[in-house]
């Protein structure tokens, strides 16, 4: 017999019926609250998940694992935060938006949500695109002369 892996929601109220949840579902209500986050440039995803990105399908679960210990909710998160922000602040915001999030929407209380920083990512200087100079295969020289 599978082993049950869904979330089971304890409403006291509901006298219809037991309502499940998929662990999946968590996490993507977790990743979607973490990457609206100040300061959060993205969610760490696997190859899988950057290739499908490439073809239009995002996964807004990715950089999130969910463990159920003993009734107990806990997360992981994994970012890469925008270079110049302070990692506590955000951190510490992340923890509360997520806590906060996940109990609107479902009625179940995080236990733990532990962030990982996994990088710091620098803005690049936008490339400038003269559009007078689209097919131009010569590059500029130090003072600006075609060369």
């Amino acid at each position: 017999m599978a082993e049950e892996t869904n979330i089971v929601l304890d409403t006291q109220e509901n006298a219809l019926g037991k309502i499940q949840m998929a662990p999946e579902v968590v996490e993507v209500i977790l990743g979607i609250a973490a990457s609206k986050i100040d300061g959060v440039h993205q969610m760490r995803g696997t190859l899988s998940s950057s290739i499908n990105e490439l073809f239009g399908r995002s996964n807004h679960g990715k950089g999130v694992t969910l463990k159920v210990i003993d009734g107990k909710v806990n997360a992981d998160v994994y970012v890469y935060l925008n270079y110049g922000v302070s990692v506590p602040k955000v951190a510490l915001a992340m923890q509360e938006a997520l806590k906060e999030q996940l109990l609107f929407m479902t009625d179940l209380e995080l236990a733990e949500v532990n962030v990982h920083v996994v990088g710091v990512v620098t803005e690049k200087a936008p490339k400038i695109i003269d559009p007078d100079d689209l097919f131009n295969d010569e590059t500029p020289d130090q003072n600006g002369d075609q060369s």
